[in-house]
């Protein structure tokens, strides 16, 4: 077990039936954005600062647990899933990260996605595509990153204010 943890929070983007990946050069893998849960910081609020700096989306969480009735205390949408990931970080070390994973709709444009960035279609999600990238041969995405899409296209696209996120 890693004696260090980091909280962590990732977002899967979905919009007219297509996921944001990045290829991420650290991990060698196709990934959504996220990142570390800064101090005094939600994991919300760290979600969509996360897919903002590296995206350039704005986006919001869709929800996806049943809601208490009360004015107080404040609540926090909370995650699909939590995951504990094991990172061998070069620089770092190695440690985990406690993952809150959340799925997203976008309240902004969906172009353009800052460099890097592209959208992948449910139906490359569902058939295990290879995804190109610069300087490598193409690679499907990840098990665990695969999951969640095909997850967060069903909850996104079940939007409570009447619209549907089409394929």
């Amino acid at each position: 077990m890693a004696s260090v943890r980091h909280f962590t929070a990732t977002a899967f983007i979905v919009h007219c039936g297509r996921v944001a990946l990045h290829w991420h050069p650290k991990v060698e893998a196709w990934l959504p954005p996220g990142g570390h849960v800064d101090e005094n910081e939600d994991p919300v609020q760290a979600v969509l600062r996360e897919v903002e700096e590296e995206t350039g989306l704005v986006v919001e969480v869709a929800p996806t647990a049943q809601r208490l009735d009360l004015s107080y205390p404040a609540q926090v949408e909370p995650p699909f899933t939590i995951m504990i990931e094991d990172i061998d970080d070069p620089d770092a070390g190695y440690h985990q990260h406690i993952d809150m994973i959340y799925f997203c709709r976008l309240t902004g444009p969906a172009d353009p996605l800052a460099p890097g960035w592209r959208w992948v279609s449910r139906e490359q999600i569902e058939t295990t595509a290879l995804l190109k990238r610069d300087g490598g041969p193409p690679e499907a995405p990840p098990q665990d990153v695969r999951v969640l899409a095909l997850h967060a296209f069903e909850i996104v696209g079940r939007d409570p204010r009447g619209a549907r996120d089409t394929r």
